[in-house]
């Protein structure tokens, strides 16, 4: 006789985070994708946050314009970061120390319960002998000694990249408790994007350009220095374009690098559409940062692949594992004059959209419902 999975015994899942939602960033979505993903696979799903100021004033289900298949829950909990001048790692350790206070008086989830979560410290508020744990880890501390002691109340630990799971596995996880499953894409949400003139006349871009387009946070470990300084080294028919970022830093930054054009943040609903716009599409992640190198599995890679339109990405492990050399054209990361090669040569290889259909064909087997399938499946395994 087959044993039942976890989806057909009506299980319940509980998705607990910590992170602020809605928000611009993309942990935000990735976490509600999931949960929509989980209640298509056949659970009941309940995501718990703390209720704190919301940055982004919308309706959650709206913003991230998904389906109200599940329910959130709010907890009242502190908000330090929110409005700390300063000390910001002693507000966020506040924060999660009075979120987590918060868990062990909520008994937010009943026996038996799938208890799912990303934030480490969440497994010490819930018992591995009542409920299901497990966890998807995104980064690994340099400070090990309460990461090993979390990870060994989870039943599941999700990698999100290989190099991830051999890492875990270094740290004593059994490696029969670790899966990997890197991050996805919902497919219909890029399946009609505007014409490429039309999303560039929205954008205020010139039509008489080629533009390399990078989608994503300003930060050190996503290499955007080093795309603003392969900027300056594209031929004069060529713009940088870059949606993302804080007003503050696009004001700043408009004005240190004239080669750029900095749209500042759009809605993730505009993706596909903003994606339209590019000639090419740019990934320029830094290899100085193991969250970079070896652990990222980054959501614009895997929009990036829908869009029809060459990549250029860091050859990295964590970008091979996903892409290679038929499907993008990989550069050496940190590496201003590099990438601005990779650029040039993607924009004038007439078999560019071979690479690309080939991206495209990847990206098929990446979505949300398949990345839910697989820890539900991997549950089954474990019950039976």
């Amino acid at each position: 006789m087959t044993a039942p999975t976890a989806a057909q015994d009506g299980r319940r899942l509980v998705y607990v985070s910590g992170a602020r939602i809605p928000t611009a960033r993309a942990h935000g979505l990735q976490i509600m994708l999931m949960c929509a993903a989980f209640v298509r696979a056949g659970l009941s799903v309940e995501l718990v946050v703390p209720d704190r100021r919301r940055i982004v004033a919308e309706d959650p289900f709206a913003y991230y314009r998904i389906s109200r298949t599940f329910s959130i829950r709010r907890l009242a909990s502190l908000d330090l970061i929110g409005r700390a001048r300063g000390f910001y790692a002693a507000a966020f350790m506040l924060d999660v120390i009075a979120f987590i206070a918060r868990l062990l008086l909520a008994r937010v989830a009943q026996d038996g319960d799938i208890v799912y979560c990303r934030d480490y410290p969440v497994l010490f508020a819930l018992s591995p002998r009542r409920h299901v744990l497990v966890f998807e880890a995104h980064d690994i501390p340099r400070k090990h000694f309460l990461f090993r002691r979390a990870l060994a109340r989870a039943r599941l630990v999700v990698a999100i990249t290989h190099a991830m799971r051999d890492d875990l596995a270094a740290l004593g996880v059994p490696a029969g408790r670790i899966i990997v499953a890197p991050d996805a894409v919902h497919l219909e949400d890029f399946a009609q994007p505007q014409s490429q003139a039309d999303a560039r006349r929205r954008l205020g871009l010139p039509l008489d350009k080629k533009i390399a387009l990078y989608v994503g946070r300003i930060d050190g470990w996503k290499g955007t220095d080093t795309l603003f300084a392969a900027a300056a080294q594209l031929p004069a028919d060529t713009m940088a374009v870059v949606i993302g970022g804080e007003p503050k830093q696009v004001a700043a930054l408009s004005a240190r690098y004239p080669r750029v054009r900095f749209l500042g943040s759009r809605p993730y609903h505009e993706l596909a559409d903003n994606m339209a716009a590019a000639d090419v599409l740019v990934l320029p992640n830094s290899g100085k940062f193991d969250i970079s190198a070896r652990y990222t599995s980054p959501l614009k890679l895997f929009a990036y692949m829908t869009s029809g339109k060459p990549i250029v990405a860091s050859d990295l492990p964590s970008i091979r594992e996903v892409l290679g050399d038929d499907s993008a054209y990989v550069v050496a990361s940190d590496d201003a004059a590099a990438l601005a090669h990779g650029i040039t040569a993607a924009l004038a290889d007439h078999h560019a959209d071979k690479r690309a259909q080939r991206a495209q064909e990847l990206v098929a087997t990446h979505t949300w419902d398949a990345r839910a399938a697989g820890v539900v499946a991997a549950l089954t395994r474990q019950s039976v």
